[in-house]
């Protein structure tokens, strides 16, 4: 006896099972019904939050522009050298 034969009829056999079963629970329900999570709706909250946030902080930028602008702005060229090295190690 060939186990192969065996194992492809049993798999025919489950396949037309499988598909009689569907049928019939098809059947019995009549309609499908989605709920949403308290989790998702949080989710769905905190998505529409972010999205409606600026994305530029108007009042930081106005401060830097008239830093500048007035010549009190400074950068520390060590600071500068330091966060540049680190931000190309990271890419490394």
């Amino acid at each position: 006896m060939r186990i192969e034969a065996y194992n492809q009829v049993a798999q025919l056999y489950n396949a037309n099972n499988r598909k009689a079963n569907i049928k019939s629970t098809a059947a019995t329900s009549a309609r499908d019904e989605v709920s949403i999570s308290q989790a998702g709706k949080d989710y769905q909250i905190a998505k529409k939050a972010v999205s409606e946030a600026a994305d530029i902080r108007e009042d930081k930028v106005a401060e830097m522009k008239s830093r500048i602008e007035s010549g009190n702005y400074q950068v520390d060229a060590g600071d500068f050298a330091a966060k540049l090295l680190a931000k190309y190690s990271a890419l490394s």
